[in-house]
């Protein structure tokens, strides 16, 4: 191998490297999010004051927002990889449920 083949496959190697890394941090991007969902729910699940209620409903909503953005991230990442399949996502990393107002 010529020092430019060698060159050459040391820069796809570099490149193969952050699209991993970038993969990752997208998946943890996406895990941080719903983890911030989840916990605006515990805390709507243990609230019984009205207005606190409503507070936490609308952060949550804001979350889960954040969270299906950061979902579509990876998805998107994912596609630009090649991976085309993803219920493994669908699975691991489920979109959060819509909250309503308890009666």
């Amino acid at each position: 191998m010529n020092r430019t083949q060698q060159t050459h496959e040391l820069v796809k190697a570099e490149i193969l490297r952050e699209k991993a890394a970038a993969l990752g941090r997208a998946g943890e991007r996406l895990e941080a999010a719903l983890e911030a969902v989840a916990a605006i729910a515990r805390r709507l699940d243990g609230s019984a004051d009205a207005a606190e209620r409503t507070r936490l409903l609308e952060d949550y909503e804001v979350a889960r927002a954040r969270a299906r953005e950061a979902r579509l991230a990876l998805l998107i990442q994912r596609e630009a990889l090649g991976v085309r399949h993803h219920r493994a996502v669908d699975e691991h990393f489920p979109e959060p449920p819509r909250r309503q107002h308890r009666t």
